[in-house]
């Protein structure tokens, strides 16, 4: 036999590989997620939804995937990312595309969560694999790079999604993303390598390949024993109550902006459609600055700041009314912050937990971020249809990233 591969022999590290496919991944993941609040108020005007209904379907996507990612996690650890990815994305697609055919509430809400269930295969399964590639003081740059993907995604298809609209109309939206997410099951199948060990390397950043046996702990463990470690843990809760409550006030501004902008604020769609290009190209800015800095001041200090900042800027958007200049740049420093949320948070699975339960642990975090979405987007469309603004649902959402923050501040250090 031969002598293991070492990242020197490579002239590009297969990480680096890892992270592109993830990267597409995730762009056309949150291409078809958060293009959803694009499209919505093309659908309201077509088909004629009320805005509890629109955040209800949005919901049928979020409980399939909170449901789900549970367990994706836990499979990501028993079975690789390279199987469980490639699976799931059979059912992002198919339910992309089912979308562009809807006619009613009911078709929606259905086909968009049989979407939500390929969508859980398109977080926690590619940031476990992501980390598990690099460097534990690597990771933070390496989430920030991957996670530029889904801002990405949302700030093309703010600018795309209204060109297709007036060229043929919002179905096409769907049938476009449902093409590409089926084209990434075959890319996936092919690239995916689950850990970098299965092909003799050291994750990228690390000297030389760790050869070693298994964590008995880590593989032998079924998903009850796995969660009655991971519940037990009072840092668990901490952080996972502060996902919840930043995942509740980043939802009620990113699914409902467009809406607002156009019906109550009063802009044309292309205009009102802009603040997604504003929100994604900030992600994009957010999530590679932010994640950098995480790798140096830690990732609590970088959270509780971050939410504070979110907090500020949806008090922004509440303030801009309509000067649109102000409403622009509060919605782009919102998505540099939105952007830099949830790989922090992935993160904390790596920071303050056992590698060989990383993938269950950002699952169980998945469940609570999710709850957060789908609470946001109920209260939210509800509160609209009630009052005929969104004033006090966005009122709320600060309150939510101020505790949010308070919650991350008793986090005990990392290990």
């Amino acid at each position: 036999m031969g002598c293991p591969e070492t990242s020197r022999s490579r002239i590009i590290h297969y990480a680096w590989i890892i992270l592109a496919v993830c990267f597409v991944n995730l762009y056309i993941n949150y291409g078809i997620r958060l293009g959803y609040g694009i499209v919505l108020p093309e659908m309201i005007r077509t088909i004629g939804f009320s805005r509890t209904q629109g955040g209800d379907i949005f919901n049928a996507y979020l409980f399939a995937y909170i449901c789900l990612s549970p367990f994706t996690g836990y499979l990501t650890d028993r079975l690789g990312a390279r199987r469980i990815i490639p699976l799931f994305g059979i059912f992002l697609g198919g339910g992309a595309i089912l979308m562009g055919t809807v006619r009613d509430f009911w078709q929606a809400f259905l086909f968009f969560g049989i979407t939500g269930i390929g969508g859980a295969a398109m977080w926690t399964p590619v940031i476990t694999l992501v980390q598990r590639w690099f460097a534990t003081n690597r990771r933070g740059m390496a989430l920030g790079i991957l996670s530029a993907g889904f801002g990405l995604g949302f700030a093309s298809m703010g600018r795309f999604f209204p060109m297709i609209v007036k060229a043929w109309s919002w179905h096409y939206c769907w049938y476009i993303l449902g093409i590409a997410a089926l084209a990434m099951v075959v890319v996936n199948a092919f690239l995916l390598k689950s850990k970098p060990e299965d092909i003799a390397l050291a994750p990228w950043g690390e000297k030389a390949p760790q050869v070693s046996a298994p964590s008995p702990a880590g593989q032998a463990a079924g998903l009850k024993d796995i969660y009655k470690e991971i519940l037990k843990i009072p840092k668990f809760w901490l952080i996972a109550f502060s996902y919840l409550l930043v995942a509740g006030t980043l939802y009620i501004i990113t699914t409902f902006m467009v809406d607002y902008a156009r019906y109550e604020l009063g802009l044309p769609y292309a205009r009102a459609s802009f603040l997604a290009t504003a929100h994604g190209l900030g992600q994009i800015a957010g999530v590679l600055a932010i994640s950098f800095i995480s790798d140096r001041i830690g990732r609590k200090t970088t959270i509780i700041f971050s939410n504070l900042f979110i907090a500020a800027s949806v008090a922004g958007v509440i303030l801009a009314g309509k000067n649109e200049t102000m409403l622009i740049i509060s919605i782009a420093v919102l998505g540099a912050f939105y952007g830099s949320t949830f790989p922090m948070y992935g993160a904390c699975g790596g920071d303050y937990f056992r590698k060989e339960i990383m993938g269950t642990t950002i699952g169980a975090f998945t469940f609570f971020y999710g709850a957060g979405a789908i609470f946001s987007h109920r209260l939210g469309g509800y509160l609209r249809d009630a009052t005929g603004s969104f004033f006090i649902p966005f009122l709320i959402a600060i309150g939510f990233a101020v505790l949010a923050a308070v919650l991350m501040f008793f986090v005990k250090k990392e290990k």
